[in-house]
């Protein structure tokens, strides 16, 4: 275990002032597991802050000792929900779900449509993953989003327990009309990646939408008004997702700083 130079640890103390996210998130998860680290950044506080902290530690003492006392430990269960599943994602996952089988059934209705699985897939994961990480919709966000965990790893949790949810969904529409599975997922996971990519700079609610705003236009309507799938759902399109979805998959990965500082663009 790397432990933060003296200096590094004077400078945290000092307010944590030119370092940026990555280094703050560092030092303060190793802070969490090292007591040494702990008492030499204690040892080294300016006396004002030793002071401050000192009134804070009494303040406390009094008001514990006047609180009833404290509720019923949270559960495992609870702690997955909060890591891995907002109960806000559940009404937008059921939608999800339910636009996905009305799509199957107007298939079955109207055989002449294009794919309705096809051209929703792109759209079906970003509902969800613009609830997964936004100030708007989750009630517990500025608690989550201030701790030294949160960031790009809170967002692909996240990320993920939608996918499993809308994945097995876009599987079983593409199963029962006939599809090309790999058109279906590969389009979905692309445009899942995309959304965090470009979420780690304007938000990921902003990008969800215009992502799914610019599909609609660009390819949903058209499609449904010519009753012809676009050329980005031909068999031969195949090969372009796969790559595309691993080059936004990659760029996720590079974008993972910007998730330290969000704006409040989400």
């Amino acid at each position: 275990m790397t432990h933060p130079t003296p200096l590094m640890l004077a400078r945290y103390g000092d307010g944590g002032r030119g370092f940026d996210g990555a280094v703050l998130w560092s030092i303060e998860v190793h802070l969490d597991a090292c007591a040494d680290c702990r008492e030499q950044l204690a040892a080294n506080a300016a006396p004002a802050t030793a002071d401050l902290l000192d009134r804070v530690a009494i303040s406390l003492d009094q008001a514990i000792g006047t609180s009833p006392p404290p509720a019923r430990q949270r559960t495992r269960a609870a702690a997955v929900n909060r890591r891995w599943l907002a109960r806000t994602l559940l009404p937008w996952l059921a939608v999800t779900v339910a636009v996905l089988g009305c799509g199957v059934l107007l298939n079955v209705v109207e055989p002449s449509l294009p794919s309705l699985v096809l051209l929703l897939a792109p759209m079906a994961p970003l509902p969800g993953v613009a609830v997964a990480w936004s100030r708007r919709i989750d009630p517990v966000w500025e608690l989550i989003a201030t701790t030294p965990a949160a960031g790009l790893a809170m967002v692909l949790r996240r990320t993920f327990a939608v996918l499993v949810v809308v994945l097995p969904a876009l599987l079983a529409g593409g199963v029962s009309t006939g599809t090309s599975l790999a058109l279906t997922l590969l389009p979905c996971l692309a445009f899942t990646a995309a959304t965090l990519v470009l979420g780690a700079f304007i938000g990921v609610r902003r990008a969800a939408i215009g992502l799914g705003a610019a599909w609609s236009t660009a390819v949903l309507l058209p499609s449904v008004a010519a009753q012809s799938l676009s050329p980005v759902l031909q068999p031969e399109s195949t090969a372009v997702w796969a790559v595309t979805t691993v080059a936004l998959a990659m760029g996720t990965l590079l974008a993972a700083p910007h998730f330290h500082r969000l704006t409040s663009g989400n």
